[in-house]
């Protein structure tokens, strides 16, 4: 299956007290495929979709960042080998 789209897992550092909060908020995107917390550096890993990068930048920094509570991204953009 051929795909056009761009997919990328975005590390999230989030607020001590705020994880469930911004975990809801980021749930609602409807470019979000998947929402997880985890333990480790980053408090929870999303997976998203978008139709470039551009539009994949947008929602990261335009939108992701835009949540009270979210610290910190990074982004790791899904390649195919």
């Amino acid at each position: 299956m051929v795909s056009n789209m761009v997919e990328a897992y975005v590390l999230v550092t989030i607020a001590i007290g705020k994880v469930n909060d911004v975990m809801t908020q980021l749930k609602t995107f409807p470019s979000i495929v998947m929402v997880d917390a985890v333990t480790g550096p980053y408090d929870a890993i999303v997976r998203i979709k978008a139709k470039d990068l551009g539009e994949l930048t947008r929602s990261v920094v335009h939108e992701f960042h835009k949540i009270d509570g979210v610290i910190d991204t990074t982004t790791a953009i899904v390649i195919d080998l």
